[in-house]
């Protein structure tokens, strides 16, 4: 059979690529152009010259750039933030979808599902003015606090609580949306592996480390597609 040339697979797949053609002109318009725009990292941009009329330095801003000491202030706190939430939010998704998953009440777990899911649909402003209405200097913690001589200053402008504060306000918002995987990958475990394990004597901790804990493992790539 002889090959089929490129001219014969356009002619032959013409309305595909005519329905791929909006597809393909968003990306190229809203993320591809744009990215030309990062040519000004090689240039001493200035607004009123534009990016074709700011001069070329090449390398300069990143060397100056480098030899800052708040750049490396600023990848030490990017570290640390990443360690925190790695180890901090990580379990939180799964530890709440076991509390989930052993709710016995359908409407409550489908009424608690709900209430932690919306976090995850508010805006990260919405969240921080949040937190700053309830622990800010003027919050209602804040105020409850000292009506009754404990003062706590400002949480939401302390250096030394900026972190972990971080760390928290991404549990709070995306805790609950990280659920849904590992509730379906538990939702896929073989009860008859519970009932098993039961038998054999393995109280709720047991079942949960060779039960559950397996299931999600194997279950999370399935779930996830």
């Amino acid at each position: 059979m002889a090959a089929v040339t490129l001219l014969e697979r356009l002619k032959r797949d013409w309305t595909l690529l005519v329905l791929c053609l909006p597809g393909v002109l968003y990306f190229v318009a809203f993320f591809y152009v744009p990215l030309l725009g990062n040519v000004i990292a090689f240039k001493d941009y200035a607004p009123f010259l534009g990016i074709a009329g700011s001069p070329w330095v090449g390398l300069d801003n990143f060397v100056m750039l480098l030899e800052e000491p708040e750049f490396w202030s600023a990848v030490g706190n990017t570290l640390q933030i990443t360690a925190l939430q790695l180890v901090l939010y990580f379990p939180a998704p799964i530890a709440l979808a076991l509390l989930l998953n052993s709710l016995i009440g359908h409407r409550v777990k489908r009424f608690i599902q709900t209430v932690v899911y919306l976090p995850h649909f508010l805006s990260w402003v919405v969240v921080v003015a949040m937190f700053q209405q309830v622990i800010g200097g003027a919050g209602t913690v804040s105020s409850f606090l000292n009506s009754h001589g404990v003062t706590i200053g400002n949480l939401m402008s302390n250096a030394d609580t900026f972190k972990l504060l971080v760390t928290a306000q991404v549990i709070w918002k995306d805790c609950g949306w990280g659920t849904i995987i590992f509730l379906a990958a538990i939702t896929a475990i073989d009860m008859s592996q519970y009932e098993a394990a039961a038998i054999d004597g393995a109280d709720w901790k047991r079942r949960l480390w060779h039960v559950t804990l397996p299931g999600i493992r194997s279950g999370w790539p399935s779930a996830r597609a």
